[in-house]
């Protein structure tokens, strides 16, 4: 019996190979398949703030993969939030934001919370999205953050051991987290880099992604 079929939508062709690799791992009978649109990421960090353009963007593109047939979509970028959040309000099957299940998975476990990234504009959207999860779940705790500049330009040139040390380097500053999330998909391969330097559990979304779209699926 064949697994279900779900689109990834990606914002920066480095978020790619890191989802292939949890589901690969944790769900290898899922049918996978990618939309690709970078000039998003590109144009949200020119601009610097979401426009109506890009929330129209961001719903177009859900509705190519439910054109195309699917059973869920993953979007892998986190700086769009809210426009994801506009788009999965009109779809009546699952859309899942990039890290809200990493949220979740973060929320349940105790102690403090913090969250390295890699690109700038996706800190404060995330921030204001997990205030928002955390305060429906009457959690007062506050999420540090730290950005490690440079790291995603140089894995997109192909460096990954630079951006691989830069992260573990860059999470010493949530060193004193009990938890410790990794924002960006493309992140996800720095994670035993990250946990041999901080004693902190290290959550990546990817995989977290995998685990609530099986349960939002029934599998």
């Amino acid at each position: 019996m064949s697994g279900p079929r779900i689109f990834f939508i990606h914002a920066t062709p480095v978020s790619m190979e890191p989802v292939a690799r949890s589901f690969a791992q944790l769900w290898p009978e899922a049918t996978t398949l990618d939309l690709l649109d970078e000039s998003l990421s590109v144009d949200l960090a020119q601009l610097g703030t979401m426009t109506p353009e890009i929330y129209d963007r961001i719903d177009r593109l859900a509705r190519h993969a439910l054109k195309a047939g699917t059973d869920a979509i993953l979007y892998t970028c986190s700086a769009f939030g809210d426009a994801i959040e506009t788009t999965r309000q009109t779809i009546d099957l699952p859309v899942l934001k990039p890290n809200e299940a990493m949220f979740e998975e973060a929320l349940e476990s105790a102690g403090s919370l913090g969250l390295a990234a890699t690109f700038g504009p996706s800190i404060p959207s995330m921030s204001e999205e997990f205030a928002a999860m955390a305060k429906a779940l009457g959690d007062s705790r506050q999420l540090q953050t730290t950005l490690v500049p440079d790291a995603m330009q140089r894995l997109a040139e192909g460096d990954a051991e630079f951006h691989h040390q830069a992260v573990a380097n860059g999470a010493r500053e949530l060193a004193d987290c009990d938890t410790v999330m990794l924002a960006q998909f493309s992140m996800s391969a720095a994670k035993e880099q990250v946990q041999s330097r901080i004693g902190a559990r290290v959550l990546t979304s990817p995989d977290s992604a995998v685990s609530k779209l099986k349960t939002l699926l029934g599998v």
